[in-house]
């Protein structure tokens, strides 16, 4: 009895771990997959970090077409976006104090040297030069046509009181024309003189509408098409340098070096020289880089 109740022991002992074996034999839950996670966009370049630059210039330069015709290629060149901003040149001046610029292109030497001894600028170059003009109708009621000397045809239009459209907007060209009124102890006031407060173009346009004298840039009065006539040149007062000049606390260092080297190295000086000749059948600006 003994050996019957040992045998049925055994065998219910071999059933369970036969069982457990067969148990532990099954294969194991495959583990809950989870979805990778999603890569991170690429971060967009700042705008630090991005080739791009301003420049404060003169309406003269954006007027005439010099920057249409320079621009592209320095930027396809180097890949630097320019940014324009063309004012008068108190205005790009006074952006370059508050550094809302890299480079300046302006010109009034006075107020550009004052701009470098003032600690604002650096790296102060010649770039190029043409001349101003006095315009004027046909007609020249003052009777200034031919005078050599620019004082004394401002003087014959004040004393006559012919109307006169001043730029009135602290432009470079609103401080030569305030210079010649001051060297022919003028001031020049009444109801014919007219500030227009506006670019050269559009003052080269309210003379022209008013039959009236106004004193403009070579390069934007032979870009226009008007019925005023020049009537007073070439008078060493009427000179018409424009310099460029790194901004001294500018975060665009590099960049704005490498668009003065382009202004006043050989391939921008040609292309300065050569502006304007197939249109007008002459240069609207001379070259003429040099470092001051």
């Amino acid at each position: 009895m003994k050996t019957i109740q040992s045998m049925i022991a055994l065998f219910c002992l071999a059933l369970l771990l036969l069982l457990a074996a067969c148990s532990s034999s099954q294969p194991a839950a495959a583990p809950e997959q989870s979805n990778p996670p999603t890569a991170a966009p690429a971060p967009t370049p700042s705008a630090s970090e991005k080739k791009e630059m301003i420049l404060a210039t003169t309406t003269s330069t954006q007027d005439s077409g010099l920057l249409d015709a320079l621009l592209p290629v320095f930027e396809q060149q180097s890949g630097i976006s320019v940014k324009v901003i063309a004012v008068g040149t108190g205005q790009a001046i006074k952006l370059g104090e508050e550094g809302n610029a890299d480079v300046l292109l302006v010109h009034s030497r006075k107020a550009e040297d004052e701009f470098v001894e003032k600690g604002f600028g650096i790296n102060a170059y010649d770039v190029m030069y043409n001349q101003f003009y006095i315009v004027g109708p046909a007609e020249d009621p003052a009777g200034i046509k031919g005078v050599q000397s620019a004082k004394e045809a401002m003087a014959k239009i004040a004393e006559k009181q012919s109307p006169f459209v001043s730029r009135g907007d602290d432009s470079g060209t609103d401080k030569k024309e305030k210079s010649i009124w001051k060297e022919a102890a003028i001031t020049p006031e009444g109801s014919w003189y007219i500030s227009s407060g506006q670019g050269m173009g559009e003052t080269l346009q309210m003379a022209d509408e008013m039959r009236a004298y106004t004193l403009t840039d070579e390069a934007t009065f032979l870009s226009r098409k008007l019925n005023l006539e020049v009537l007073v040149q070439g008078d060493k007062s009427l000179l018409n340098p424009y310099g460029i000049i790194q901004v001294k606390s500018s975060t665009k260092p590099e960049e704005g070096m490498q668009l003065i080297r382009f202004f006043t190295e050989e391939q921008g000086q040609k292309l300065i020289g050569e502006f304007g000749k197939e249109t007008y059948g002459k240069g609207l600006f001379v070259p003429d880089a040099k470092q001051r």
